[in-house]
């Protein structure tokens, strides 16, 4: 496109200043001068070929039945150049020769072309964060090669691409960690920060999980491939962006709407103003001496008319809310924070509730027992012996602690229990658990199971109450003693008859309450819904600062309680661990799963918060309420832009000011418009995340 815009610019500014040259530019050629032969032909090539997708997007345009951008172009440039070959012909027929507008037309396309290559130059950088997450996968990997028995023969340096799962990689000091997988051997720290977004290293041994890309610090360590290619969470994180970035925010059906009667609006304000301006002339309503040389009314109108429609813009309506959805979901990725798509955002910057999973959300998620105490003549190991042996069947992160404790109690001096000790508690021996049968676990109460031919129950009250247990005062009150006191009391019966409590605590996470309160400061009310007893969920809220709590719920029932909440028509937002909560999390207007990068959590939530961190609820909401705000800033810019630029365009303050845009100068002006708006979209890459000790001064404007 430069080398034609470059002789024209050449021919009109330079050559008229060279004799030479200029002569020969005069000098007649059939019925035109050479001047005139080569800006026709110049400009001809620019208009069709270089123009030629304005054209062609136009009349797919027009096919569709809307307008567009690309309508208003090449009505522009096509007027433009029209009228230049129409004066250029008249002038041979009758002598009497006017002024072309060859280069407006020429100029015009440059500029619109220049505008839409800056956008793209600023869209792109609007990907770095995908771009970022493809580079972290390392072009190669240590696969250890082992014989029939397990042992190591051979260390082989292979593609990544070619990794299988089960297959067993060696992870050196200072290198990315090819694959997910599962480390079997070593100790290490690793900087998982490029994925999750958490600044600390992380210690990893044996039984850890490892995310594909995360650079391996100190030691060596041995990996089982469990998730290769298009399977591993960081593949998962880059098509959950790509999928973002390419969404639509119900917003940007308000610009689509505006921009299908922006354009007819805006060609039919261009034909007023031919003909405003022509009438006006004909009338004498303004002197000759605002006409252009050799030029008459008709060419003078034309000139405004074409202005009005070239510099009118709905490509900055258009471009203000996919640009800032494109940068938020980048930022969003650099923080930790997976955003679905545009929908998400909006809906996130307008939650008036948002609603607490407790155990492993506002708790570690790490139970421990505290306190074991029987209540029937039976020997203190006996009885742990007896509920392991129920427990060990289940996946519950309560019998996990229970059987860890019983482990402990029954193997070890926990005073004296190193780091290889506990991996090896960790593995059950054989004949230390009873062989338990007819294994059942029952959703939000507990577990039961038959031994040695006698019915073994363990869970709360609601399960032994059903079962027709009598539950006595003083195992009553221990239990009220244990809830109020924030810990859950897990009751163990057998053969119909109730024989002790476990005391499971599950602390909390350090910045639960800084986060709750930060969280009221922003106008949203927080609740909390567990399946706990009432008695330790509202022990767990009064110490996170959560005055409406919901306990005792089913996991299904959570999704009721979600529900209730919008039946005023508020925006709820419900924050879970993504695995037993992905039926609330699907049902609530926002779904944030915390500290999960499963399969199942991307499904069901509308943000992934790779960290195990509530801090990141804050930085969700925070950054969807920058978002709007930008993109709201971005439509009052358009919207302001277009209502000034088409009557000055129009020539509204000529007669009093002077001012005139020519159709070049509103070309440019066009482009411009949608520059700065991506730009504007751009400056969302600046956002920094509220810390934790500055949460509670945020003020939300």
């Amino acid at each position: 496109m430069h080398l034609f815009q470059i002789p024209l610019f050449f021919m009109g500014v330079i050559c008229p200043h060279i004799p030479f040259i200029y002569s020969l530019l005069l000098w007649r050629c059939g019925p035109f001068l050479m001047d005139d032969w080569l800006k026709w032909a110049l400009v001809s090539v620019i208009q069709f070929v270089i123009g030629k997708r304005f054209y062609i997007a136009a009349i797919r345009a027009l096919r569709n039945g809307s307008t567009n951008m690309d309508v208003l172009v090449a009505l522009g440039t096509t007027a433009s150049y029209v009228y230049s070959v129409c004066a250029l012909l008249y002038g041979a027929l009758t002598g009497f020769w006017s002024t072309t507008y060859f280069e407006t037309s020429a100029m015009l396309i440059t500029f619109v072309l220049l505008g839409k290559y800056l956008e793209c130059l600023a869209k792109g950088k609007t990907s770095d964060a995908i771009k970022k997450l493809v580079e972290l996968t390392p072009p190669t990997a240590l696969l250890v090669v082992k014989d029939k028995d397990g042992r190591s023969i051979e260390e082989r340096e292979i593609d990544s691409l070619l990794i299988q799962p089960s297959d067993t990689l060696k992870v050196l000091p200072g290198t990315k960690i090819p694959a997910d997988g599962i480390v079997t051997w070593g100790s290490s720290y690793v900087n998982e920060s490029m994925v999750t977004g958490e600044s600390l290293p992380v210690l990893k041994e044996i039984n850890a999980s490892v995310i594909g890309g995360t650079i391996n610090f100190h030691g060596v360590l041995h990996i089982h491939a469990t998730k290769v290619g298009s399977d591993t969470v960081l593949s998962q994180i880059i098509n959950l962006v790509e999928t973002a970035q390419m969404s639509k925010a119900p917003i940007q059906k308000f610009a689509d709407y505006v921009a299908s009667i922006f354009v007819p609006t805006i060609v039919a304000l261009s034909i007023l103003t031919l003909l405003c301006w022509y009438t006006a002339g004909a009338l004498g309503a303004y002197p000759d001496e605002w006409l252009p040389e050799n030029g008459n009314h008709f060419v003078f109108a034309l000139m405004f008319s074409i202005s009005v429609v070239v510099i009118a813009c709905p490509c900055a309506l258009g471009l203000a809310t996919p640009t800032a959805v494109m940068v938020a979901t980048g930022v969003g990725a650099n923080n930790g924070v997976l955003i679905k798509g545009g929908d998400s955002l909006e809906r996130a910057q307008m939650v008036k509730y948002v609603i607490f999973d407790k155990t492993g959300t506002l708790t570690q998620g790490k139970a421990n027992v505290s306190v074991a105490k029987v209540f029937a003549g039976m020997d203190r190991g006996e009885f742990l012996k007896l509920v392991a042996s129920a427990e060990a069947s289940s996946e519950h992160p309560l019998a996990k602690a229970i059987l860890q404790y019983a482990r402990h109690f029954h193997f070890f001096d926990e005073s004296s229990l190193t780091n290889g000790s506990q991996n090896d508690a960790n593995e059950l021996k054989p004949g230390w658990l009873y062989d338990a049968s007819d294994f059942s676990a029952i959703p939000g109460k507990g577990v039961q199971c038959i031994i040695d031919g006698q019915r073994v129950l363990v869970g709360n009250r609601k399960l032994l109450v059903e079962s027709g247990i009598n539950i006595s005062t003083e195992v009553e009150s221990f239990v009220v003693e244990l809830e109020e006191s924030a810990k859950t009391g897990i009751l163990v019966a057998c053969d119909g008859i109730l024989i002790g409590v476990l005391g499971v605590a599950d602390s909390l996470k350090r910045e639960a309450s800084v986060v709750i309160e930060g969280l009221k400061k922003m106008g949203i009310t927080p609740v909390m819904v567990t399946g706990d007893n009432w008695r330790t969920a509202r022990a767990v809220a009064k110490e996170v600062g959560i005055q409406d709590v919901r306990a005792e719920v089913m996991p299904a029932g959570k999704a009721d309680v979600v529900r209730s909440f919008q039946k005023d028509g508020s925006i709820v937002a419900m924050v879970g661990d993504g695995i037993n909560d992905s039926p609330a999390l699907a049902a609530a207007d926002v779904g944030m799963a915390i500290g999960a990068g499963t399969d199942i959590a991307i499904e069901a939530a509308n943000y992934v918060l790779m960290r195990d961190n509530l801090e990141d609820v804050i930085t969700a909401i925070d950054l969807s309420k920058k978002t709007f705000s930008r993109i709201r800033l971005n439509y009052v810019f358009a919207m302001a832009y277009n209502i000034i630029a088409v009557p000055v365009a129009a020539g509204v303050l000529f007669p009093s000011l002077g001012i005139k845009l020519p159709p070049w100068v509103a070309g440019a002006c066009m482009a411009l418009s949608s520059v700065s708006v991506v730009c504007s979209s751009l400056l969302l890459r600046r956002y920094r995340k509220p810390r934790l000790t500055t949460i509670l001064e945020i003020v939300v404007n």
